[in-house]
């Protein structure tokens, strides 16, 4: 196996922006160089959520997380409840957050401070795996409330004017993100029937690449 080949592993990753889908039919010119990061992302989309994948060469220093999940900083609530873990400071103001969304913007927040921890940031990462429980009394996880704290962190600059995109947060009318960030990693959400802490409902899991030398 020659340099080339092995510095190209079209893994279905992700990282922050640029090349249109199209260009992968052309497999051979879509390829990343050694140090290269590039980005799937749909066709026809200023401000997609998420990218279709990523190819990583194969000189790109990458930063893998653990699954991290939301601190209890709800003093207010029972111990081992959802409500524990979330922060109120995070939703002050909005109406309608659910109890995932409430969770996830505190589980986001830690990635943002993990990452920052191994010099990195939210901007830097490329792939994210999202496992979510679902609210006690509810049939199904809830995707929604989980979209729109990602949208909080991830995925909420404009690709083609590169203007920040206003989000919502629960019911109330968008506003401006918690962070601006135009990265799109490639993404799986999953409901599991149990996460690691009695009260999770969401635990994420980041792939970072580190910018080059």
């Amino acid at each position: 196996m020659n340099r080339r080949t092995k510095a190209v592993i079209g893994t279905a990753l992700t990282a922050s922006l640029l090349t249109g889908g199209t260009a992968l039919a052309d497999a051979g010119g879509w390829w990343p160089g050694p140090k290269e990061v590039r980005v799937l992302l749909p066709d026809g989309q200023s401000n997609p959520a998420i990218a279709n994948g990523v190819a990583t060469g194969g000189e790109v220093a990458l930063y893998q997380s653990s699954g991290l999940g939301p601190s209890a900083l709800n003093p207010t609530a029972p111990p081992g409840t959802p409500e524990y873990y979330t922060d109120p400071s995070l939703t002050e103001g909005a109406t309608g957050v659910t109890i995932t969304e409430a969770q996830a913007l505190v589980v986001l927040r830690n990635i943002k401070t993990n990452l920052e921890a191994a010099g990195l940031t939210p901007a830097d990462v490329i792939t994210m795996k999202c496992y979510l429980m679902k609210p006690p009394g509810a049939e199904t996880a809830d995707y929604a409330g989980w979209n729109r704290a990602y949208r909080q962190y991830f995925a909420n600059v404009d690709l083609t004017t590169h203007q920040v995109v206003p989000v919502p947060m629960g019911t109330s009318a968008p506003k401006p993100p918690l962070l601006a960030n135009k990265a799109r990693p490639a993404r799986a959400t999953m409901e599991v029937a149990s996460l690691a802490v009695k009260g999770w409902l969401v635990e994420v899991e980041v792939t970072a690449a580190y910018k080059k030398r």
